[in-house]
């Protein structure tokens, strides 16, 4: 029996409000018309869906452009959702080889870094597979980042994966931040961002509300 810890098995290898930063890189309108991998309304739902549920257990929050007089504004819908955040506007390609970059993860203090960026080939899989190498437990978020083709995505995710990346999801981060619904402080917030933008799970989730609210004697909770 080996007595060696599997960093990326066991409760520890699971995200938590007070353990990781996110990194939000390059959501801007020149990426978005290069993207071929996922339909555009895609990736704004769920990168929206991402940053919101971030705010929600206050977890650290880069908004990061690559030049931006070129390139575009970062995308409205992400930005108000931290209205008071300028976004770092770089000239590197690989946001890992900037020095304000670093100095903010650094400031952070977490070791685990997630990341979902435009284009998952190039903007996510240098940053990640570089900071992977740095000693950083790194997770992309493949839904919401995408790449200028189908395949191009997924090589990137293979890539990463090969340098002991992590791929999630976009409501697996919230989910795991939540852990339990007994934690009821946030649970309203994140049923809204549900609702806001899980599709399928939102409906059904206003229509448990729906029910709660008209059964008899019943004091709907979330």
């Amino acid at each position: 029996m080996t007595t060696e810890k599997n960093p990326k098995a066991g409760l520890g290898a699971l995200l938590t409000p007070d353990n990781c930063a996110l990194i939000l890189i390059d959501h801007q309108p020149f990426q978005f018309a290069g993207l071929r991998s996922h339909d555009s309304q895609t990736i704004i739902n769920n990168v929206v869906g991402l940053a919101k549920a971030a705010k929600v257990f206050a977890v650290p929050t880069l908004l990061t452009t690559v030049i931006e007089s070129k390139g575009g504004l970062l995308l409205k819908q992400l930005q108000d959702v931290f209205p008071d955040q300028q976004p770092l506007d770089r000239t590197w390609i690989n946001a890992w080889e900037d020095k304000n970059v670093i100095d903010w993860v650094k400031k952070t203090g977490k070791n685990k870094i997630v990341i979902a960026a435009l284009w998952s080939e190039i903007c996510l899989a240098m940053p990640a597979i570089q900071a992977a190498g740095e000693g950083y437990e790194v997770y992309v978020v493949t839904d919401a980042s995408g790449g200028v083709s189908l395949e191009g995505h997924e090589m990137a995710i293979q890539r990463m994966i090969q340098a002991g990346v992590v791929p999630i999801t976009w409501m697996v981060f919230g989910s795991e931040l939540q852990r339990d619904w007994a934690r009821t402080d946030s649970v309203p917030e994140l049923a809204q961002s549900l609702i806001d933008h899980s599709g399928n799970v939102g409906t059904s989730l206003l229509w448990e509300w729906q029910l709660l609210a008209t059964a008899p004697d019943a004091t709907p909770k979330v």
